[in-house]
């Protein structure tokens, strides 16, 4: 009785430990991205846009919104051209998609790959998730939000909401060319986790 015990403190004591170090991750996340958009070599931001910009409003960290999906490759899949808020398209893969449950719910997202960055060095794991939920047009951009991801050899694929962005034309669409967020990546449920939007800060001259 007493090694089952022990056993029960050790499951309870890793918990507010995983939950910890979930929380450093996404601050660490939070102040990068803070800092490219501060950064006048990265940020889309311009003119009186950068110069009120302090840093992002997030939703509050929240470990139920980091999910283990099923990871499902397409195998039969062929490069397409996706829409992107300029008119122009882009080149892209349905490479997988991924199934989960969240809020009691069944839901699936498909995750694409990017054919013109592919076979360079910095980006070949790369893997890109856009989505719609419930947020949008109301604490979100409307146009969807973006999660990057990495390319993985198992069934199994984390997908944390926590660090869902807007693209740069949420903030500049003169100089940016996004893609438009697929309409099979529509959740309907709403996905308090990741960065925030006030449009009223970003209305466009």
């Amino acid at each position: 009785m007493k090694y089952l015990i022990i056993f029960l403190i050790l499951i309870s004591s890793c918990k507010p430990m995983n939950n910890e170090a979930h929380k450093q991750e996404i601050k660490e996340f939070q102040a990068e991205l803070n800092k490219e958009y501060l950064n006048k070599e990265e940020t889309p931001l311009r003119g009186k846009f950068y110069k009120n910009f302090k840093q992002h409003p997030f939703f509050p960290i929240n470990p139920e919104y980091k999910v283990e999906a099923d990871f499902e490759r397409i195998t039969d899949a062929q490069p397409f051209q996706m829409p992107t808020s300029s008119g122009k398209t882009q080149t892209y893969l349905a490479y997988a998609k991924a199934n989960f449950k969240l809020d009691g719910k069944s839901h699936s997202l498909t995750i694409y790959q990017n054919q013109t960055i592919k076979d360079m060095e910095e980006y070949k794991d790369h893997l890109f998730l856009p989505f719609y939920d419930e947020t949008n047009d109301v604490e979100t951009y409307a146009g969807g939000r973006y999660i990057d991801l990495s390319r993985t050899n198992s069934d199994k694929i984390i997908i944390d909401f926590n660090k869902a962005y807007h693209p740069y034309c949420a903030y500049n669409y003169y100089d940016y060319s996004c893609p438009i967020v697929p309409s099979e990546n529509r959740l309907d449920i709403r996905i308090p986790a990741g960065v925030k939007y006030n449009k009223e800060e970003f209305i466009h001259d």
